[in-house]
């Protein structure tokens, strides 16, 4: 990494940030034009909305789980391989699935599409991730990962809204088709400035896998998949929420969207900083924050000014969150980086799914569009014990003797 040239190594961080973009574009842009997918492929969704948005939501939910069937399958297979180069296949699977969605004729052959489209998403950011902690230095993994994400949270400033407008505008398939130009623009980017990494050949697919016999990983999953589902079970009925509680006109949704962005933009570049400092205690403080900051959402998400400021804290302290827990997923999995580093991504799609399908349960169950905050406020409770049973069991393995993650405690 040293022989780059600044130039190209400016452009290798924004080609990988690019990355991130298009698939914040790909996974969030779904929920933007969810009524518009609704109404297009579901038959009866004029009598019954809610009933309607509720089933459409399942394209939400079958992408998150592609996501979560690719993470260890794809990145168990290309454990030896490059990740530059395993980037630039993973870039071209997303250009298929984008063109896939956008030209499904049917609600259940857009469902498969997503969750095809969904197969190549974390390990593609687990290699990201590594890519940027490695032309960013020693010490500043976590900065790394904070730009190598930086592409998810802007993509909700610009590329939802606009994919948004575009499929309320001209159809919803035209935002898959604007994701697909992304992903092409990203695979061209990546041919020409991401530097050639050597694959690791010492380490097998099931070396790879080693670290799921370990507990304490798979406190993480858990803590990922359901922390984080505190924010989707708000986020994916947000369109509703806008329109239908705060009596918006649906021209605001990409304004609202945006919002999100922004908070989620500075919360990621926060959240990198916190980690390097100190990753318990940035993990600590974002869960503790995102549950004040859902609180608050459901309690003054009815006015206009009171949806603009909650969505924006919610969307900071969720994605602060991301840069901490993937640094502590990565170095506790150790020699098999990139699958700690997928997995991470892996447990947020779950954590996806599981907000997505809890938001639609409470919201069929006529508990209202905003009952889904509530249920998300339970969710990123929930991580937040997951969260200390984690750093006990470190402490624990500390006074043994038997901590080998490096990770300093709070």
């Amino acid at each position: 990494m040293h022989d780059l040239t600044p130039t190209r190594r400016r452009m290798a961080l924004f080609t990988l940030a690019l990355g991130g973009f298009a698939i914040g574009v790909t996974e969030f842009a779904s929920m933007g034009v969810l009524p518009n997918i609704a109404e297009d492929l579901l038959p009866g969704f004029a009598e019954n909305p809610a009933q309607g948005i509720s089933q459409a939501g399942v394209v939400i939910t079958l992408y998150a789980l592609g996501v979560v069937i690719g993470a260890p399958i794809i990145t168990a297979l290309a454990a030896r391989a490059s990740q530059t180069t395993l980037a630039f296949w993973l870039l071209t699977a997303f250009i298929v699935g984008s063109i896939a969605s956008a030209l499904a004729p049917t609600f259940e052959t857009l469902a498969a599409a997503r969750l095809i489209a969904g197969l190549p998403h974390a390990t593609f950011f687990g290699a990201s991730a590594l890519l940027a902690g490695k032309l960013m230095g020693p010490g500043n993994q976590g900065k790394g990962i904070a730009i190598a994400m930086s592409g998810l949270p802007i993509a909700n400033i610009l590329g939802v809204p606009v994919a948004t407008w575009i499929g309320q505008t001209l159809g919803w398939r035209w935002a898959y088709a604007l994701v697909a130009v992304l992903f092409a623009l990203t695979l061209l980017l990546s041919l020409k400035f991401l530097p050639r990494v050597p694959g690791d050949r010492e380490l097998s697919p099931l070396g790879s896998m080693a670290g799921f016999k370990n507990v304490r990983i798979w406190i993480m999953i858990a803590l990922a998949a359901i922390g984080f589902g505190g924010f989707f079970a708000v986020y994916s009925y947000i369109a509703e929420v806008v329109t239908r509680v705060t009596m918006l006109p649906a021209g605001a949704i990409p304004w609202v969207l945006s919002v999100v962005g922004v908070g989620m933009t500075i919360g990621t570049f926060y959240g990198g900083w916190a980690a390097d400092r100190n990753t318990p205690r940035a993990i600590l403080t974002a869960f503790s924050a995102l549950i004040l900051s859902l609180l608050t959402y459901v309690s003054f998400a009815t006015s206009p000014i009171g949806l603009f400021v909650t969505v924006f804290i919610v969307g900071f302290w969720f994605s602060a969150l991301t840069p901490a827990v993937q640094t502590r997923f990565i170095r506790m999995a150790r020699e098999a980086e990139l699958m700690g580093s997928a997995m991470t991504h892996a447990a947020f799609n779950v954590a996806n799914a599981l907000g997505a399908w809890i938001g639609g349960l409470v919201i069929a169950a006529g508990l209202g569009y905003l009952a889904p905050g509530v249920a998300g406020l339970a969710l990123a409770a929930a991580g937040l014990v997951l969260a200390i049973v984690s750093l006990a069991v470190q402490r624990r393995d500390r006074l043994r003797g038997t901590d080998t993650t490096g990770i300093r405690l709070p």
